[in-house]
């Protein structure tokens, strides 16, 4: 019999990573879970660099695991923030036309929301400055369930009942080696530490096709990374936004557009963008990381994708190096806003799965290989859908681990 340190290697405290440890220790009590993460703490990136929005699943195509898992979650994410007095709150949100060509798009919005069976109004102008008095639009719609948290707040508490529950979670534990034999994994760290498990989940976010490989998977795919920038709206200027305004998305793209956000905190975030950063860790355009830019710029489907929405790119391009127009782009929901309102804010980086055609991968991505389980996309709503897909990835580690 081989020794184990473990059953379950982790690779990632990130929200997802660590709701994947909690669930395994529901689900099994007395597993031996392991989550390795290069930081010195939890939620350092994704989870803890977005709006914070709690997502009603409205966008997402019915029968898709995003649609499932954001409408499950979504409710989840607010029980489970109240259980453990995490900051929260159910604010509902707008969904604002600004011009006729997005009233098509925005109607599809109402039938998708009726189909979830979300509390889904439909609003004139009249109606919209009912909810946003400062905001302007041809017509809306207003989603009931949306609310916004502290994720990060999430994160940790996850971690926290995992850890009660007898997992350990080992930070500034940078993955170097993965090797693996039938019914056993051996993880290298860059201090020299040797983990050895029956089964390894790898919930990298930004890294992890790069595990994937290590591992020697072949993942299908590439994270180019997306870096989407924030601005907050000057204290004395808050009291523009009550709530939650978003655009009408387009389809062709998984982002959602500039919004603007009222979180716990009280103040008002607006953004992001999407631009391409130049490292996976890439906050802003001076961070640049030699060897993820060269990996970007040899992937055929990252030059795929700029031929075929170099327009759009050269807008997002174009409000992230010009504050004024940034102003313009959130004028069309909040003609109030001038540029002097706008303070900068943190950036996130968005890990958006790229196939080799260009296709930008808009659902939830997971791959099972020998004794290993790969969460390849998982972009926003993870965070809001990140119960049940922790769920989902342990109900598919306790199948590795049985087989």
């Amino acid at each position: 019999m081989a020794a184990y340190d473990c059953d379950v290697l982790v690779i990632g405290a990130g929200i997802v990573g660590l709701s994947t440890a909690h669930a395994l220790t529901r689900a099994v009590p007395g597993i031996r879970v392991v989550v390795l993460e290069k930081e010195p703490g939890p939620a350092r990136h994704q989870t803890g660099r977005n709006s914070g929005v709690i997502h009603s699943g409205i966008y997402y195509p019915p029968g898709s695991l995003k649609a499932r898992f954001a409408l499950q979650g979504s409710a989840e994410m607010v029980k489970f923030c109240a259980e453990h007095d995490i900051p929260h709150e159910v604010t509902g949100k707008l969904i604002v036309a600004t011009d006729r060509s997005e009233l098509p798009r925005l109607h599809g919005l109402i039938q998708r929301g009726r189909e979830h069976g979300l509390p889904v109004r439909e609003l004139g102008p009249a109606q919209i400055a009912e909810y946003e008095p400062e905001v302007r639009g041809l017509a809306a719609i207003h989603v009931g369930t949306t609310g916004v948290c502290d994720f990060g707040a999430v994160a940790r508490q996850l971690g926290r009942l995992a850890q009660e529950d007898g997992a350990r979670i080992a930070y500034g534990e940078d993955v170097t080696t993965i090797a693996r034999r039938p019914g056993r994994v051996a993880v290298r760290t860059a201090a020299g530490t040797v983990y050895r498990a029956r089964a390894l989940v790898n919930c990298a976010g930004l890294h992890c096709d790069r595990i994937a490989r290590l591992a020697g998977d072949a993942p299908g795919m590439r994270i180019v990374p997306f870096r989407g920038e924030y601005f907050t709206l000057a204290p004395e200027r808050a009291a523009l936004v009550r709530g939650l305004v978003y655009p009408v998305p387009d389809p062709a793209f998984p982002f959602l557009g500039v919004h603007l956000t009222r979180g716990i905190d009280g103040a008002v975030h607006i953004g992001p963008n999407a631009v391409p950063a130049l490292a996976r860790e890439g906050y802003d355009w001076r961070t640049v990381h030699p060897a993820d830019l060269a990996g970007t710029l040899a992937y055929p489907g990252a030059w795929r994708i700029a031929r075929r929405h170099w327009r759009y790119g050269a807008g997002e391009l174009r409000r992230s190096l010009s504050r004024r127009a940034f102003t313009d782009a959130v004028r069309r929901l909040l003609p109030a806003a001038r540029e002097e309102d706008l303070l900068p804010s943190p950036a996130g980086v968005r890990a958006q799965a790229v196939l080799p055609d260009g296709t930008l991968v808009d659902d939830f991505l997971f791959a099972e290989t020998p004794g290993m389980i790969h969460v390849l996309n998982a972009p926003s709503p993870a965070a809001t859908a990140s119960l049940p897909i922790g769920r989902e990835v342990a109900r598919r580690v306790t199948g590795v681990l049985r087989g």
